[in-house]
């Protein structure tokens, strides 16, 4: 436990000691940690984007007029036990002509041919939502199995608009992945980025240090002597910089919340105050791991001599 303060209470002289180098390796630091918070702000409005596009997607399923509204409700449990359904609604047929007649209210000609035909020329059907844009393809093919019920031997179901969304499902699943892949990989080449310049910065301030390393390796200390407390100064500048970050990202995102929640589509301010704890932890240990992480490869040159 001795050991453990001295090797703190040096991490804490080195850091003072080394001044503006210091406070670089911080600024250095503390850039690096505002590209993983922005990195994260823009995954947030990217997902909520397309969560909103996804909503939008669903597959209609049309009934034939003539179908009893028991069987339609069958139909409806059997795919809510599908693990793929995460909710469905049903629009009885006399509701489906009244949202028929609200839309069409302009249309005269329209309107007119309903009265004249004075019997409901429209069926029922179910807005079926997946849980994953993926999974309608297999809801669509329930459909078309030997699950789906029949009314003698004519399918109760009059159409099904999976095919007609086909082509917009398959659209926003590659726009979802493409934008999974390019996130993660723009993320990972401006981490690398950041840790190569946070690792050289390090390595300058050790670098100040090197004779008075020299000195305890020859008076015979161990490694984790040496080592300890440039690893805890690596550990103040990510602790040091993940506040500084916070409180940067505070009027920013207050600014981005005030003027640009119409164009991103997401309060950036709600978003970041109500995940600030998880941002917090995710940008400390970032920040510690990275400090330290540098430290620890930065001095080893040293060590091995």
């Amino acid at each position: 436990m001795t050991e453990l303060k001295r090797i703190i209470k040096a991490g804490f002289v080195n850091f003072s000691r080394s001044g503006i180098i210091s406070w670089a390796a911080v600024l250095v630091v503390t850039i690096t940690l505002s590209v993983i918070t922005a990195i994260i702000l823009l995954q947030a409005v990217l997902h909520f984007s397309l969560d909103q596009i996804k909503d939008k997607v669903d597959v209609a399923i049309y009934f034939n007029v003539d179908v009893p509204e028991s069987k339609i409700m069958f139909l409806k449990e059997s795919l809510e036990n599908l693990p793929e359904v995460e909710k469905i609604s049903y629009i009885s047929a006399t509701e489906a002509l009244k949202l028929f007649r609200e839309r069409h209210q302009n249309d005269y000609p329209t309107i007119q041919a309903l009265d004249e035909i004075k019997d409901n020329p429209l069926g029922g059907y179910l807005n079926v939502k997946a849980k994953e844009v993926s999974q309608y393809e297999s809801i669509a093919n329930f459909l078309k199995s030997d699950n789906a019920l029949v009314l003698g031997s004519t399918s109760i179901i009059d159409k099904v608009n999976y095919n007609q969304n086909k082509t917009v499902i398959d659209r926003l699943n590659n726009i979802i992945s493409g934008a999974q892949k390019l996130g993660f990989l723009i993320t990972m080449i401006l981490v690398i980025v950041s840790i190569i310049i946070t690792f050289n910065t390090i390595r300058l301030a050790i670098f100040i240090s090197k004779e008075e390393i020299g000195v305890m390796r020859l008076v015979g200390a161990s490694k984790i002597r040496v080592r300890g407390p440039f690893m805890v100064e690596g550990a103040i500048y990510g602790i040091i910089a993940t506040i500084v970050t916070l409180v940067i990202f505070w009027p920013m995102t207050a600014y981005l919340g005030r003027n640009m929640t119409n164009f991103l589509g997401l309060n950036i301010y709600d978003y970041y105050v109500s995940n600030l704890i998880q941002i917090s932890i995710i940008i400390l240990l970032s920040g510690v791991l990275l400090g330290m992480i540098s430290s620890f490869i930065a001095i080893r040159k040293y060590l091995n001599k």
